[in-house]
């Protein structure tokens, strides 16, 4: 089992990410994994009272709020200069993964992290680009459209049936419902998502194929150099929004034919770090077909874990210090669970008719690892249990702020005709 003594702990780590995550339990897993072994995790912060920064596994934290190219490599630097001895820049989301390789001429000096194409982030994260690589390429993926008029929305819905995945192709930028993807299962609903012609001056909606089957996630961490991959599969069971949204619920499988899929592709591509890929076993072909490839750490990459105690994030920091990752096999049936996303999916599923309460016992069965509750740091989950009920109340005023502004504007055009009516 991976002890403090194999790891070295004078290199420490920074967490860094660019979007507003401020309610991000995979930060936190790995501000756990790593300092649990005594290594030092640092972390770039909306402020200094998110869950994150109140992680009692986190050695320090950095506040940053700006998005400028120029303004965050001043930021990285001056956090370089301020750490002590080398240390490993980590991206949580999209966009810091994306940054660090398109900069990272400028971020060697300062950090340690995995090199490869700079261009490669980009065009894996964005979903447009990613399935037309996996188009040339000749791997498996849903059929896809990126329109920018009705008319080519028409032509999508023409060769496709319902229901089908709308999905945001920035990441930073969700679609109006808040969301970055969910089920739509009418033309109906889809022409009600596009609204007025306007929508496609800043086009952002990827129309998917709808894939019959099984989600399944590969979570790995390769060295271009050396050709080492340490991989894991497993299944997602709930989603929030269901059946559309991230793994509120997830357990570790074994699928040899998967792990050996994604080895090709990241070979082919060289593709060097971490990766979260999800994939749809498609029941009508039997295929794993990508959905998704996110170049960074997976918010549910506690889901695994080897024998010996190694994930992604703990490979990751053994690698890039030179130390050896002992081989051993991933422990199966380890659940992951989301607590209160997972809680309010598993409210959801039963009313469509795909989750029994036998069923939903069975799934927490196993090895659990919650994403936020932990008994040796348990103000996290507190932070942010306080930060959803702010983020509720804040909607609930907006939402009855509205109403009311509604009402005046009724009341007021009620008074303007009675005053008309009066005067004639």
């Amino acid at each position: 089992m991976l002890t403090s003594a194999d790891v070295d702990r004078k290199v420490s780590v920074l967490l860094f990410r660019i979007g507003e995550y401020v309610i991000h339990h995979g930060a936190i897993g790995i501000a756990r994994s790593l300092g649990r072994l005594g290594i030092p995790v640092y972390a770039t912060v909306e402020d200094r009272y998110t869950p994150l920064a109140m992680c009692r596994h986190l050695a320090g934290t950095f506040v940053n709020r700006t998005t400028d190219a120029n303004d965050v490599l001043n930021c990285l630097r001056s956090i370089a200069e301020r750490m002590k001895g080398p240390t490993i820049l980590l991206p949580t989301d999209d966009n810091a993964a994306v940054f660090i390789a398109e900069h990272a001429k400028h971020l060697s000096d300062h950090f340690l992290f995995p090199h490869l194409r700079a261009e490669l982030p980009r065009q894996l994260a964005d979903k447009m680009s990613l399935y037309a690589l996996c188009r040339r390429a000749g791997i498996p993926c849903p059929d896809f459209a990126f329109p920018t008029s009705l008319e080519e929305v028409h032509e999508f819905v023409e060769r496709t049936t319902f229901p089908i995945i709308v999905k945001a192709a920035d990441h930073s930028r969700p679609l109006h419902n808040c969301y970055r993807s969910l089920i739509v299962r009418t033309p109906e609903e889809l022409r009600a998502i596009c609204g007025p012609p306007e929508f496609f001056r800043r086009p952002n909606m990827i129309l998917q194929e709808h894939i019959p089957g099984e989600d399944w996630i590969f979570h790995g961490y390769r060295n271009a150099e050396t050709d080492s991959l340490v991989g894991f599969t497993g299944r997602k069971l709930r989603s929030y929004p269901p059946f559309a949204g991230p793994t509120t619920l997830g357990v570790s499988i074994r699928n040899d034919r998967l792990e050996e899929q994604a080895g090709v592709m990241l070979r082919d591509i060289g593709y060097s770090g971490i990766m979260d890929l999800d994939y749809r076993r498609d029941e009508r072909d039997g295929q794993y077909k990508l959905v998704d490839f996110n170049p960074r750490v997976g918010a549910n990459f506690r889901m695994f874990e080897t024998s010996e105690g190694i994930d992604v994030v703990r490979a990751l920091h053994l690698d890039l210090t030179g130390r050896q990752i002992r081989r051993s096999p991933m422990i199966e049936g380890r659940t992951f669970v989301v607590e209160l996303y997972d809680l309010v999916a598993s409210l959801t599923y039963p009313r469509r008719g795909r989750l029994s309460v036998q069923a939903w016992r069975k799934s927490l069965a196993g090895t659990r690892e919650l994403a936020w509750w932990s008994w040796d740091d348990p103000v996290p989950f507190l932070a942010m249990g306080v930060r959803l009920l702010l983020r509720v109340a804040a909607r609930t005023a907006r939402r009855n702020g509205g109403k009311v502004l509604l009402r005046v504007r009724r009341t007021n055009k009620l008074l303007h005709f009675g005053a008309r009516s009066k005067k004639a």
